[in-house]
């Protein structure tokens, strides 16, 4: 087990404790990057936050609480948090991966934030790695090994995707086929393509140990175990989020879920590659697009739900968080600053 204050990002050869003035130096310039880089996160955040609610018509919420039920709602509820709680785990597997062991309530801290703002923002390398280098950095991981941290996790999100996408293919075909207008043969082969892909990359890391090196940045890829127990968890997460939305319908949709999970990781993964703030428009397109004949009115009321439910709730209450966050380290940090002066004066 690498300690965790290596800050290299192969478990390098730098202490974080190293009193030279050049460490003392370069500790002192990644603070304050990451300081800045924060801030300007948090900013951009409550900017989005507010055109988000400025969009919203308070009616068209109304309305869409108005169609569901009480059941509906506590379902969704407790599937959001059911994902998100999953989506610690996340961490949790790539910090083993990575060597590194930190309190669970650190890790959930970072990850929960991290993937609330994120899903709203968008860009997640960018976004979620900052907010993890804000919260893990203060506690000695460097910056090399965040960045690794948030792509093994995103890792393990693709692969919970492709995964759903692959077995809904090929166990749905028929009814896919109604939605997507292509042959039912042609789903399948598209589903066993994708798991196929799948296939390959466990036998790939399975093999022996497999690195991607960048310059001077090294990942080392998480082994066979691994890789199955991201697999596991990201199917995990994916349906439970799309389990949220599935919640929501209107009574008499009809809707398989083992289909609406395909179309659901399909729209998401259309909207991770437009880049949108939280796939926003293009996931709604999509899943649209994909039960057009159903009534959009009902679709559209539960699309609003699952926007509150499982992105803006929690990205609200992320920023709550993170601002708590900093209030707390600014205050430890000073009383640290007191403590240090009054020993150095009594020493005196």
């Amino acid at each position: 087990m690498r300690p965790v204050n290596d800050p290299s990002g192969a478990g390098g050869k730098t202490d974080l404790r190293d009193p030279t003035p050049s460490a003392i130096a370069r500790r002192r310039s990644y603070a304050w990057l990451g300081t800045a880089a924060s801030l300007l996160l948090f900013a951009a955040s409550v900017a989005v936050l507010y055109r988000i609610l400025h969009e919203v018509k308070v009616e068209d919420v109304r309305a869409a609480f108005a169609n569901a039920g009480r059941q509906q709602l506590f379902w969704a509820a407790g599937l959001t948090a059911l994902s998100y709680t999953l989506l610690t785990f996340y961490d949790m597997l790539a910090l083993k991966q990575l060597g590194v062991r930190f309190p669970y309530r650190t890790t959930a801290l970072a990850s929960f934030t991290s993937y609330a703002v994120s899903f709203t923002l968008g860009f997640p390398l960018i976004t979620a790695g900052t907010v993890r280098y804000w919260i893990y950095s203060p506690r000695g991981l460097s910056a090399a090994k965040v960045a690794s941290l948030t792509l093994i996790a995103g890792v393990t999100f693709l692969l919970g995707l492709g995964t759903v996408i692959g077995v809904g293919l090929i166990w749905q075909a028929e009814a896919i086929a109604d939605l997507n207008h292509l042959g039912v043969s042609l789903n399948r082969l598209i589903g066993m393509c994708t798991l196929g892909v799948i296939v390959v990359y466990l036998v790939w890391v399975g093999v022996k140990t497999r690195a991607v090196r960048v310059q001077k940045w090294r990942l080392e890829l998480p082994n066979f175990p691994v890789s199955l127990a991201q697999i596991l968890l990201g199917v995990g997460d994916v349906c439970a989020a799309a389990g949220v939305l599935y919640a929501l319908l209107p009574p008499g949709y009809d809707i398989p879920f083992q289909t609406f999970a395909a179309v659901y990781a399909f729209a998401c993964v259309l909207g991770i590659a437009s880049h949108a703030p939280g796939g926003l428009g293009v996931f709604e397109a999509t899943m649209l697009l994909a039960f057009w004949r159903l009534p959009y009115e009902g679709m559209i009321g539960a699309l609003l739900l699952f926007r509150l439910c499982y992105y803006l709730i929690p990205f609200a209450l992320a920023l709550v968080l993170l601002g708590l966050f900093e209030i707390t380290s600014r205050i430890n940090a000073y009383r640290a600053r007191v403590e240090r002066e009054a020993n150095a004066e009594s020493s005196d």
